[in-house]
C-alpha cells in the first residue's frame, strides 16, 4: 500500500493485517510524524529505506515515500452488510459492471463521505480491491465495509426482504432524481450505479424498486458513474430525514 492518505487511513482503520511502514529515508512530508504515531499505536514497526530499497517494495508505483506492508481486508458476508447501521439509516450503494478502479474508489470515497453504511460489488466485473482502488477513494475504502457478490440481482433481492428500497441510477428512467418524493430517501436504501457503458442490465431493471435518471441540459446525454453516483448520494442523503412528514421504510 503506498501514497499519504491510504497509508494513513489503513493505520487509522486497522481493519488489514499490518507488517511494516517502510519510509523513504529523510522523507520530509507534514503528515509524517502522524504516521509515525498511528503505526506505533497499531504495534506496526516503521524502518527507514532507501530510495531503491523502497520503490524495489512497490514496482512503479507512486509511493509518496511510503510504504505500508498490509495484508488484504477483510471479507464483508452480504448478511453483516445488511445488519449494519440503524433501521431506517442504512444506506448502501452497489456496482452493476463499474470495472474501472479510479470510478469504483471515487465513488467509495463519495459514499463514505455521504454517510453510506457499506458498498456491494460483484465477483466478476469489478476490479480487486487493491492498491488503485484505495489510492482513488483516498484511503476511504479503510473504512467503508464492501461485500463481494456472485449474483447480485440476488443480493438486491436480499436486500428488499432485509427491508431496503432499491433505487437504481438509470438513463432511461422517466423519473427524474431531484423529483422523487422524499419519502423515497427516508428509510432503508440500496443505491444501485451501472457500468460506464451499458448502464445497469435489465435484470438490475426488474429487481429494482425505482429507476430515476439525472436530468441534463447541455450537449453530452450524461454524467462519468463517477459524478452520477456522487451527485445521487449526496442528494439522497440531503434528503434523508422527514421534513414535516412521516418517514418511510422499505
Amino acid at each position: 500500500m503506498v501514497g499519504f492518505h491510504p497509508v494513513r487511513e489503513a493505520l487509522r482503520a486497522r481493519r488489514r493485517p499490518l507488517r511494516r511502514l517502510a519510509v523513504r529515508a529523510a522523507l520530509r512530508h507534514p503528515g509524517l510524524g502522524e504516521l509515525r504515531a498511528l503505526a506505533r499505536a497499531a504495534g506496526v514497526a516503521v524502518e527507514e529505506l532507501s530510495a531503491d530499497a523502497l520503490a524495489r517494495l512497490a514496482p512503479g508505483a507512486r509511493t509518496q515515500g511510503l510504504v505500508l506492508e498490509a495484508g488484504p481486508l477483510p471479507a464483508v458476508p452480504l448478511e453483516a452488510l445488511l445488519a449494519l447501521g440503524p433501521r431506517g439509516g442504512r444506506r448502501l450503494l452497489a456496482f452493476d459492471g463499474v470495472e474501472d478502479p479510479q470510478n469504483v474508489g471515487a465513488l467509495l470515497r463519495a459514499a463514505d463521505a455521504a454517510g453510506a453504511t457499506g458498498a456491494l460489488l460483484t465477483e466478476r466485473h469489478a476490479p480487486p480491491l487493491g492498491a488503485a482502488v484505495s489510492r482513488a477513494s483516498a484511503g476511504a475504502l479503510e473504512h467503508l465495509p464492501v461485500a463481494r457478490v456472485v449474483n447480485l440481482a440476488r443480493a438486491l433481492g436480499q436486500a428488499k426482504g432485509a427491508g431496503f428500497w432499491v433505487v437504481a441510477l438509470d438513463l432511461e428512467a422517466e423519473e427524474s432524481l431531484f423529483a422523487a418524493p422524499d419519502a423515497l430517501f427516508q428509510g432503508d436504501l440500496v443505491l444501485v450505479v451501472g457500468a460506464e457503458d451499458r448502464g445497469i442490465r435489465h435484470g438490475i431493471r426488474r429487481v429494482a424498486d425505482h429507476r430515476l435518471r439525472i436530468p441534463t441540459r447541455g450537449h453530452v446525454a450524461s454524467l462519468n458513474v463517477a459524478s452520477a453516483g456522487t451527485l445521487a448520494l449526496f442528494e439522497a442523503a440531503r434528503r434523508a430525514q422527514p421534513r414535516g412528514g412521516g418517514a418511510a421504510g422499505g
